[in-house]
């Protein structure tokens, strides 16, 4: 699977099947069924990602650790409308997790570029040195504050829907899901990418970390 093709791949198996699936099968088995197998498509999208990483590192674990604990939210949840605010508990749940990765200043996302960094083959322990120099390390968290973001505003505006529409939130739901996922990835997509330059118009902070290697 081609990586410019992950857009169109998200639309389709996180958005387009599971809502065509709700809509087909819940008058024959029910809205909470209905949820539950309209979640199928993504699940089974999301481990195919997963194994198209080709390694088991941080970022491929956080992946099925969501997948399994979200699809053992909604098993879980009994009904319909239970389901969807166990999401919204889970989504300001996720938020706090992703916020408090900065507290204890281990920010997730400076650990997904050292996986994709990795990948890359660069050396991990230089990387890591690197990524920790307060420069970056600041851009790290601001990353992060964009996953929170993500969960956070979701959640939010999920709590509204179902006020006010119940279970019929669940179509506005998906496709808000994506809206929020798609316009927080571009600018925290950016973020990465300025890190990268910063570290192209840095050649001290490398050379600093060549240094401590050498000592260490």
């Amino acid at each position: 699977m081609k990586e410019k093709n992950f857009v169109l791949y998200d639309v389709i198996f996180y958005l387009v099947f599971p809502i065509a699936l709700w809509h087909m099968l819940r008058d024959p088995i029910g809205d909470y069924y209905a949820m539950l197998l309209s979640s199928v498509p993504g699940i089974i999208y999301t481990i195919y990602r997963f194994l198209a990483l080709k390694k088991v590192n941080l970022f491929g674990i956080y992946m099925i650790t969501t997948l399994v604990v979200g699809t053992l939210v909604d098993v879980l949840s009994g009904s319909a409308i239970r389901l969807l605010w166990n999401n919204v508990i889970y989504a300001y749940i996720l938020g706090a997790f992703f916020l408090l990765t900065i507290i204890i200043k281990r920010p997730i996302a400076l650990y997904f570029a050292l996986d994709f960094s990795e990948m890359q083959g660069y050396d991990r322990k230089f990387s890591k040195r690197l990524f920790y120099k307060k420069k970056l390390l600041h851009l790290f968290n601001w990353i992060v504050v964009g996953f929170a973001l993500q969960d956070i505003l979701l959640a939010s505006v999920k709590v509204w829907l179902i006020q006010k529409y119940g279970v019929e939130a669940f179509d506005e739901g998906l496709i808000l899901r994506q809206i929020l996922n798609w316009g927080l990835t571009i600018p925290i997509i950016g973020g990465f990418f300025y890190i990268g330059k910063v570290i192209q118009q840095s050649p001290e902070l490398i050379e600093e970390v060549e240094n401590e290697m050498k000592e260490a």
